[in-house]
């Protein structure tokens, strides 16, 4: 593997990283709260009476950004190995990798990690009882494996792209190796088309809202997003990666701390906006004005963008090396990010009585959970085909 596909790698980790950071640490923000008649409704599974404020301003961080940003490195190695597998080989592949780990999290491993969650509730169903009511009643848990089943989807979608619209993504790597010197014109566009893929749903649908069908969910305002940055990625990887916008000495990497300051400001911004919202907007009833909601839309947008590309062009321009922090995890990452829901949960809900404070709690469940999804994917990878699908 080159240092530039090393970087991205690295980078791939470190957002499967920022998920587990994110969900250790929502059990104690600030604004959760738990609903025990309605467990499903409230902000986390796990709700902790301990809780630091600190932790809103990283949630809202990674909420801005970071699945965005996984789609778009997910997309980067769609395009060459549909050339080199073929159209079925790929789509076998995909199935397998994504498919498999889905069903397993839907029917095994999303229900032993909420039944943390449900615990907390007044009811005193055993574990197979609550399995076999939710599925009565048509509840699934997806966690964190929505994002497994979506791009499974927007690889199958990238078959028709590819038969059919092949020009459409040699435009996008044409921008992209414009770009090697010139990375705004690549920002500018990939920012106009997150404007007009959120704003519109925004609207219409709410910004927390979920699409649900059976065990089919994501949240919904951001759906079309997710699809910008996985062409974008399938784009930029294409071909001439070394030339285009992720070179290893364009300007993208060259120019990095442009980005970083970019992503602060429109961070700042974004903050400002939601804060403005809670202080000032909160009683008025009904939705949100019209100058507040479009504000936001767009600055939202920008944030998801600036920050994205902040993130690759700090790893761009730093890891590089033969040797990085996130080296040991990386062949691990993918079984990390599909076992760790269930660590989380369980250690969160084991400390709820703990005399810990937030920080302390949160520390402990990081690396528990980290630990302990990296020995189970680590076995079982050791499997013989475990690694076709972990």
């Amino acid at each position: 593997m080159s240092d530039r596909n090393a970087a991205l790698d690295r980078a791939r980790t470190f957002i499967t990283v920022l998920v587990l950071i994110n969900h250790s640490v929502v059990a104690y923000t600030a604004f959760g709260r738990f609903y025990p008649n309605h467990y499903l409704w409230s902000t986390a599974p796990i709700v902790d009476s301990q809780k630091w404020i600190g932790f809103n301003a990283l949630t809202l961080f990674n909420d801005a950004f970071f699945m965005a940003l996984m789609f778009f490195l997910s997309g980067l190695f769609v395009w060459p190995s549909l050339q080199r597998k073929g159209i079925g080989h790929f789509l076998r592949d995909r199935v397998l990798r994504l498919g498999v780990p889905f069903l397993a999290c839907i029917f095994i491993l999303m229900p032993i990690a909420y039944y943390a969650s449900f615990r907390l509730t007044d009811s005193k169903a055993g574990f197979v009882e609550f399995w076999l009511g939710n599925f009565k009643q048509g509840i699934w848990f997806d966690g964190p494996a929505w994002f497994i089943w979506f791009l499974l989807l927007l690889d199958i979608l990238a078959i028709p792209v590819f038969l059919f619209a092949p020009k459409l993504v040699d435009a996008i790597n044409r921008l992209s190796i414009a770009s090697f010197s010139r990375p705004v014109l690549f920002v500018g566009v990939l920012f106009a088309a997150t404007v007009v893929a959120y704003v519109p749903l925004l609207f219409h649908l709410g910004a927390v809202r979920w699409f649900n069908l059976g065990p089919l969910q994501v949240q919904a305002s951001r759906v079309v997003i997710y699809g910008v940055f996985f062409l974008a990625g399938m784009g930029v990887g294409a071909a001439n990666i070394d030339r285009g916008l992720l070179a290893k000495a364009g300007n993208l990497a060259l120019r990095w701390y442009v980005w970083v300051v970019a992503a602060a400001a429109s961070y700042g911004l974004l903050t400002i906006l939601i804060n403005f919202r809670r202080m000032r907007l909160s009683n008025l009833p009904g939705a949100p004005p019209f100058w507040w909601q479009s504000s936001y839309g767009v600055v939202y947008a920008l944030a998801c963008v600036t920050i994205s590309i902040a993130v690759l062009a700090l790893f761009l321009r730093f890891a590089q090396g033969e040797k990085n922090l996130f080296d040991p995890l990386r062949g691990d990452a993918y079984g990390i990010y599909i076992f760790h829901y269930i660590f989380c949960l369980w250690l969160q809900f084991s400390l709820l009585n703990a005399p810990l404070p937030a920080i302390a709690k949160v520390l402990i469940v990081f690396v528990g959970t980290l630990g302990l999804s990296w020995i189970i994917t680590a076995t079982l990878r050791r499997i013989p085909g475990a690694t076709r699908i972990l």
